[in-house]
């Protein structure tokens, strides 16, 4: 970290682009190297990437807009650091939602819907075993996505992909591996409640997964971490 690049023919390493370094950064976030409310100043970064400051400022201005940094007037940039009371009102939303959702999805599902979780949830393990976190936590997010445009209520859908957006900010930084396979296993869990036809078992399989996903959040520092060279670069 920062990645290497092949150097050029007369030697010199390619300059990185703004997409690059916010793609570095994002997976340095996701992998817990650099924890969340870590400051990301401006100058140490050009120096990490050996780049201008004004190619930084694209770079935050990216992960600005998907939400892994906070920029603060006249503080700077900020990993994201969802607080433990948002994702308390992220889940407890959700849970009102994605009940009244799951009953709709059982009567609505057919073999092709089915099919397409399926493949999805492959997806997600191949997610987990290339130990990806923030592939994997949007995939454990957009499993319950497909399930609301399965059911074809737009506004739901729309509803549920942002909360689910938060959701997987939070997941991403506060969840280990360990609970993101068993999240994915209650999703085959609900899979074959639902295509059996058995709507309350599938409510409450839903409504179980969540507050699973939940308790297992660890907003304590407990959780995943993996080597600081970013975070070095930055306090340098």
């Amino acid at each position: 970290m920062p990645k290497t690049t092949p150097p050029d023919d007369d030697g010199k390493l390619p300059a990185r682009s703004s997409a690059d370094i916010a793609e570095d950064i994002a997976a340095a976030i996701a992998a817990r190297k650099l924890p969340p409310g870590t400051k990301l100043r401006e100058e140490a970064l050009s120096r990490v990437y050996s780049v201008s400051r004004t190619k930084i400022r694209a770079a935050l201005l990216i992960l600005s807009k998907d939400k892994l940094i906070n920029i603060v007037p006249d503080k700077g940039a900020f990993v994201s650091q969802p607080s433990e009371a948002e994702a308390r009102d992220v889940f407890a939303t959700r849970r009102i939602i994605e009940a009244a959702l799951a009953a709709q999805f059982v009567g609505k599902a057919r073999p092709a819907d089915y099919a397409r979780l399926e493949k999805h949830i492959r997806s997600e393990r191949a997610a987990m075993a290339s130990q990806d976190p923030k592939q994997r936590s949007q995939l454990l997010g957009d499993f319950h996505v497909l399930l609301a445009q399965v059911v074809g209520n737009h506004v739901l859908t729309e509803i549920l992909q942002e909360l689910v957006a938060r959701s997987s900010l939070i997941t991403m930084l506060y969840q280990s591996v360990r609970d993101a396979a068993c999240s994915s296993d209650e999703h085959v869990a609900f899979l074959k409640a639902a295509r059996a036809g058995d709507s309350a078992s599938a409510v409450a399989l839903m409504l179980a997964h969540l507050d699973h996903v939940e308790a297992a959040l660890r907003f304590d520092g407990g959780g995943e971490t993996g080597p600081l060279d970013l975070v070095a670069g930055l306090l340098a």
